[in-house]
């Protein structure tokens, strides 16, 4: 496994738009905050292009993105923000360059496409932090986290999990990321091989019914047997309908993985959380104690 070097004051940075348009009024307070870390922060030229909800055109996103891929002054690239958009300019990037000269890519979300496929075709590390879209004028644990990951600090991230937990110890590589990014990802070449590993999901204004089918394609899929431990994350502002489905997303996960018997922990500061949504290295080793569900504790060894 690949490891990506921490940060150091005077190194450079770049702000990416894989999906969604963003505004350089919208971009300002991250720009200014990693400045003040000691980052050189790079707005590459046409950043803030629009095409109707997007960053620009599919072309136009992938040619930005690779410039930024292929630049080895640039130490991490920041996805700005998700929405929707990722998926369709990942089959246009070469990763070629970028796999003898890794950088940290980081988001979440929609960004979850790019922590699969670089870590299902590659094996290099990313991180899953919160994005330059969700910095306010005052830092933040989100923000702080995001620092301390970039230069270097260990992980030890530790959390309530509730009364759902199955307890449990666990160590091994953590993947994963959004469930509706996961689940659309099954059948193609960035789809995950979770066997073995801690899986992370999260989620963000869906359907009840809706995880309770994402979960069970996962099934289907086999990436639910063989985990080491699952993980997870915030499952905010989940919707039900006039007949109501009768389970909360936590019991819906619960209910799909029922049969095994690894560890299984749930409100994990990671995902659509706001200032909650902490830091974790994707792709690296660590160790998950799950044995006090009040007290759940992950960090990097």
């Amino acid at each position: 496994m690949k490891q990506i070097a921490p940060l150091r004051k005077g190194d450079s940075v770049a702000m990416a738009a894989t999906a969604r348009k963003v505004s350089p009024e919208e971009m300002a307070p991250a720009i200014e905050r990693l400045r003040s870390w000691g980052l050189n922060v790079i707005v590459p030229e046409g950043l803030y292009d629009a095409d109707n909800q997007f960053a620009g055109s599919d072309s136009h996103r992938a040619k930005l993105f690779q410039k930024l891929l292929d630049d080895d002054s640039i130490r991490a690239i920041l996805c700005c923000r998700g929405g929707y958009g990722t998926v369709r300019i990942i089959d246009r990037l070469d990763f070629i360059h970028f796999a003898e000269h890794p950088k940290w890519i980081v988001g979440y979300s929609d960004v979850t496409v790019l922590h699969s496929h670089i870590h299902t075709t590659l094996g290099i590390p990313t991180l899953h932090a919160t994005m330059p879209i969700n910095f306010g004028r005052e830092e933040s644990s989100a923000t702080r986290s995001l620092h301390d990951a970039l230069f270097g600090e260990r992980t030890d991230i530790e959390w309530d999990g509730g009364i759902l937990c199955r307890p449990g110890i666990a160590e091994g590589i953590v993947v994963g990321g959004n469930l509706s990014i996961l689940y659309s990802l099954c059948g193609s070449p960035s789809a995950l091989d979770t066997h073995g590993k801690i899986l992370l999901i999260e989620d963000l204004d869906e359907y009840l019914y809706h995880i309770d089918r994402m979960m069970f394609n996962l099934k289907r899929n086999g990436m639910l047997e063989g985990l080491a431990a699952l993980v997870v994350g915030g499952m905010t502002d989940m919707h039900d309908n006039s007949v109501p489905f009768g389970r909360k997303a936590e019991e819906i996960v619960m209910e799909a993985v029922a049969e095994y018997s690894y560890p299984v922990v749930f409100n994990a500061p990671f995902g659509h959380l706001g200032d909650n949504n902490l830091a974790l290295p994707l792709g690296t080793k660590m160790h998950l104690d799950g044995t006090d569900s009040k007290k759940i504790r992950i960090f990097a060894f």
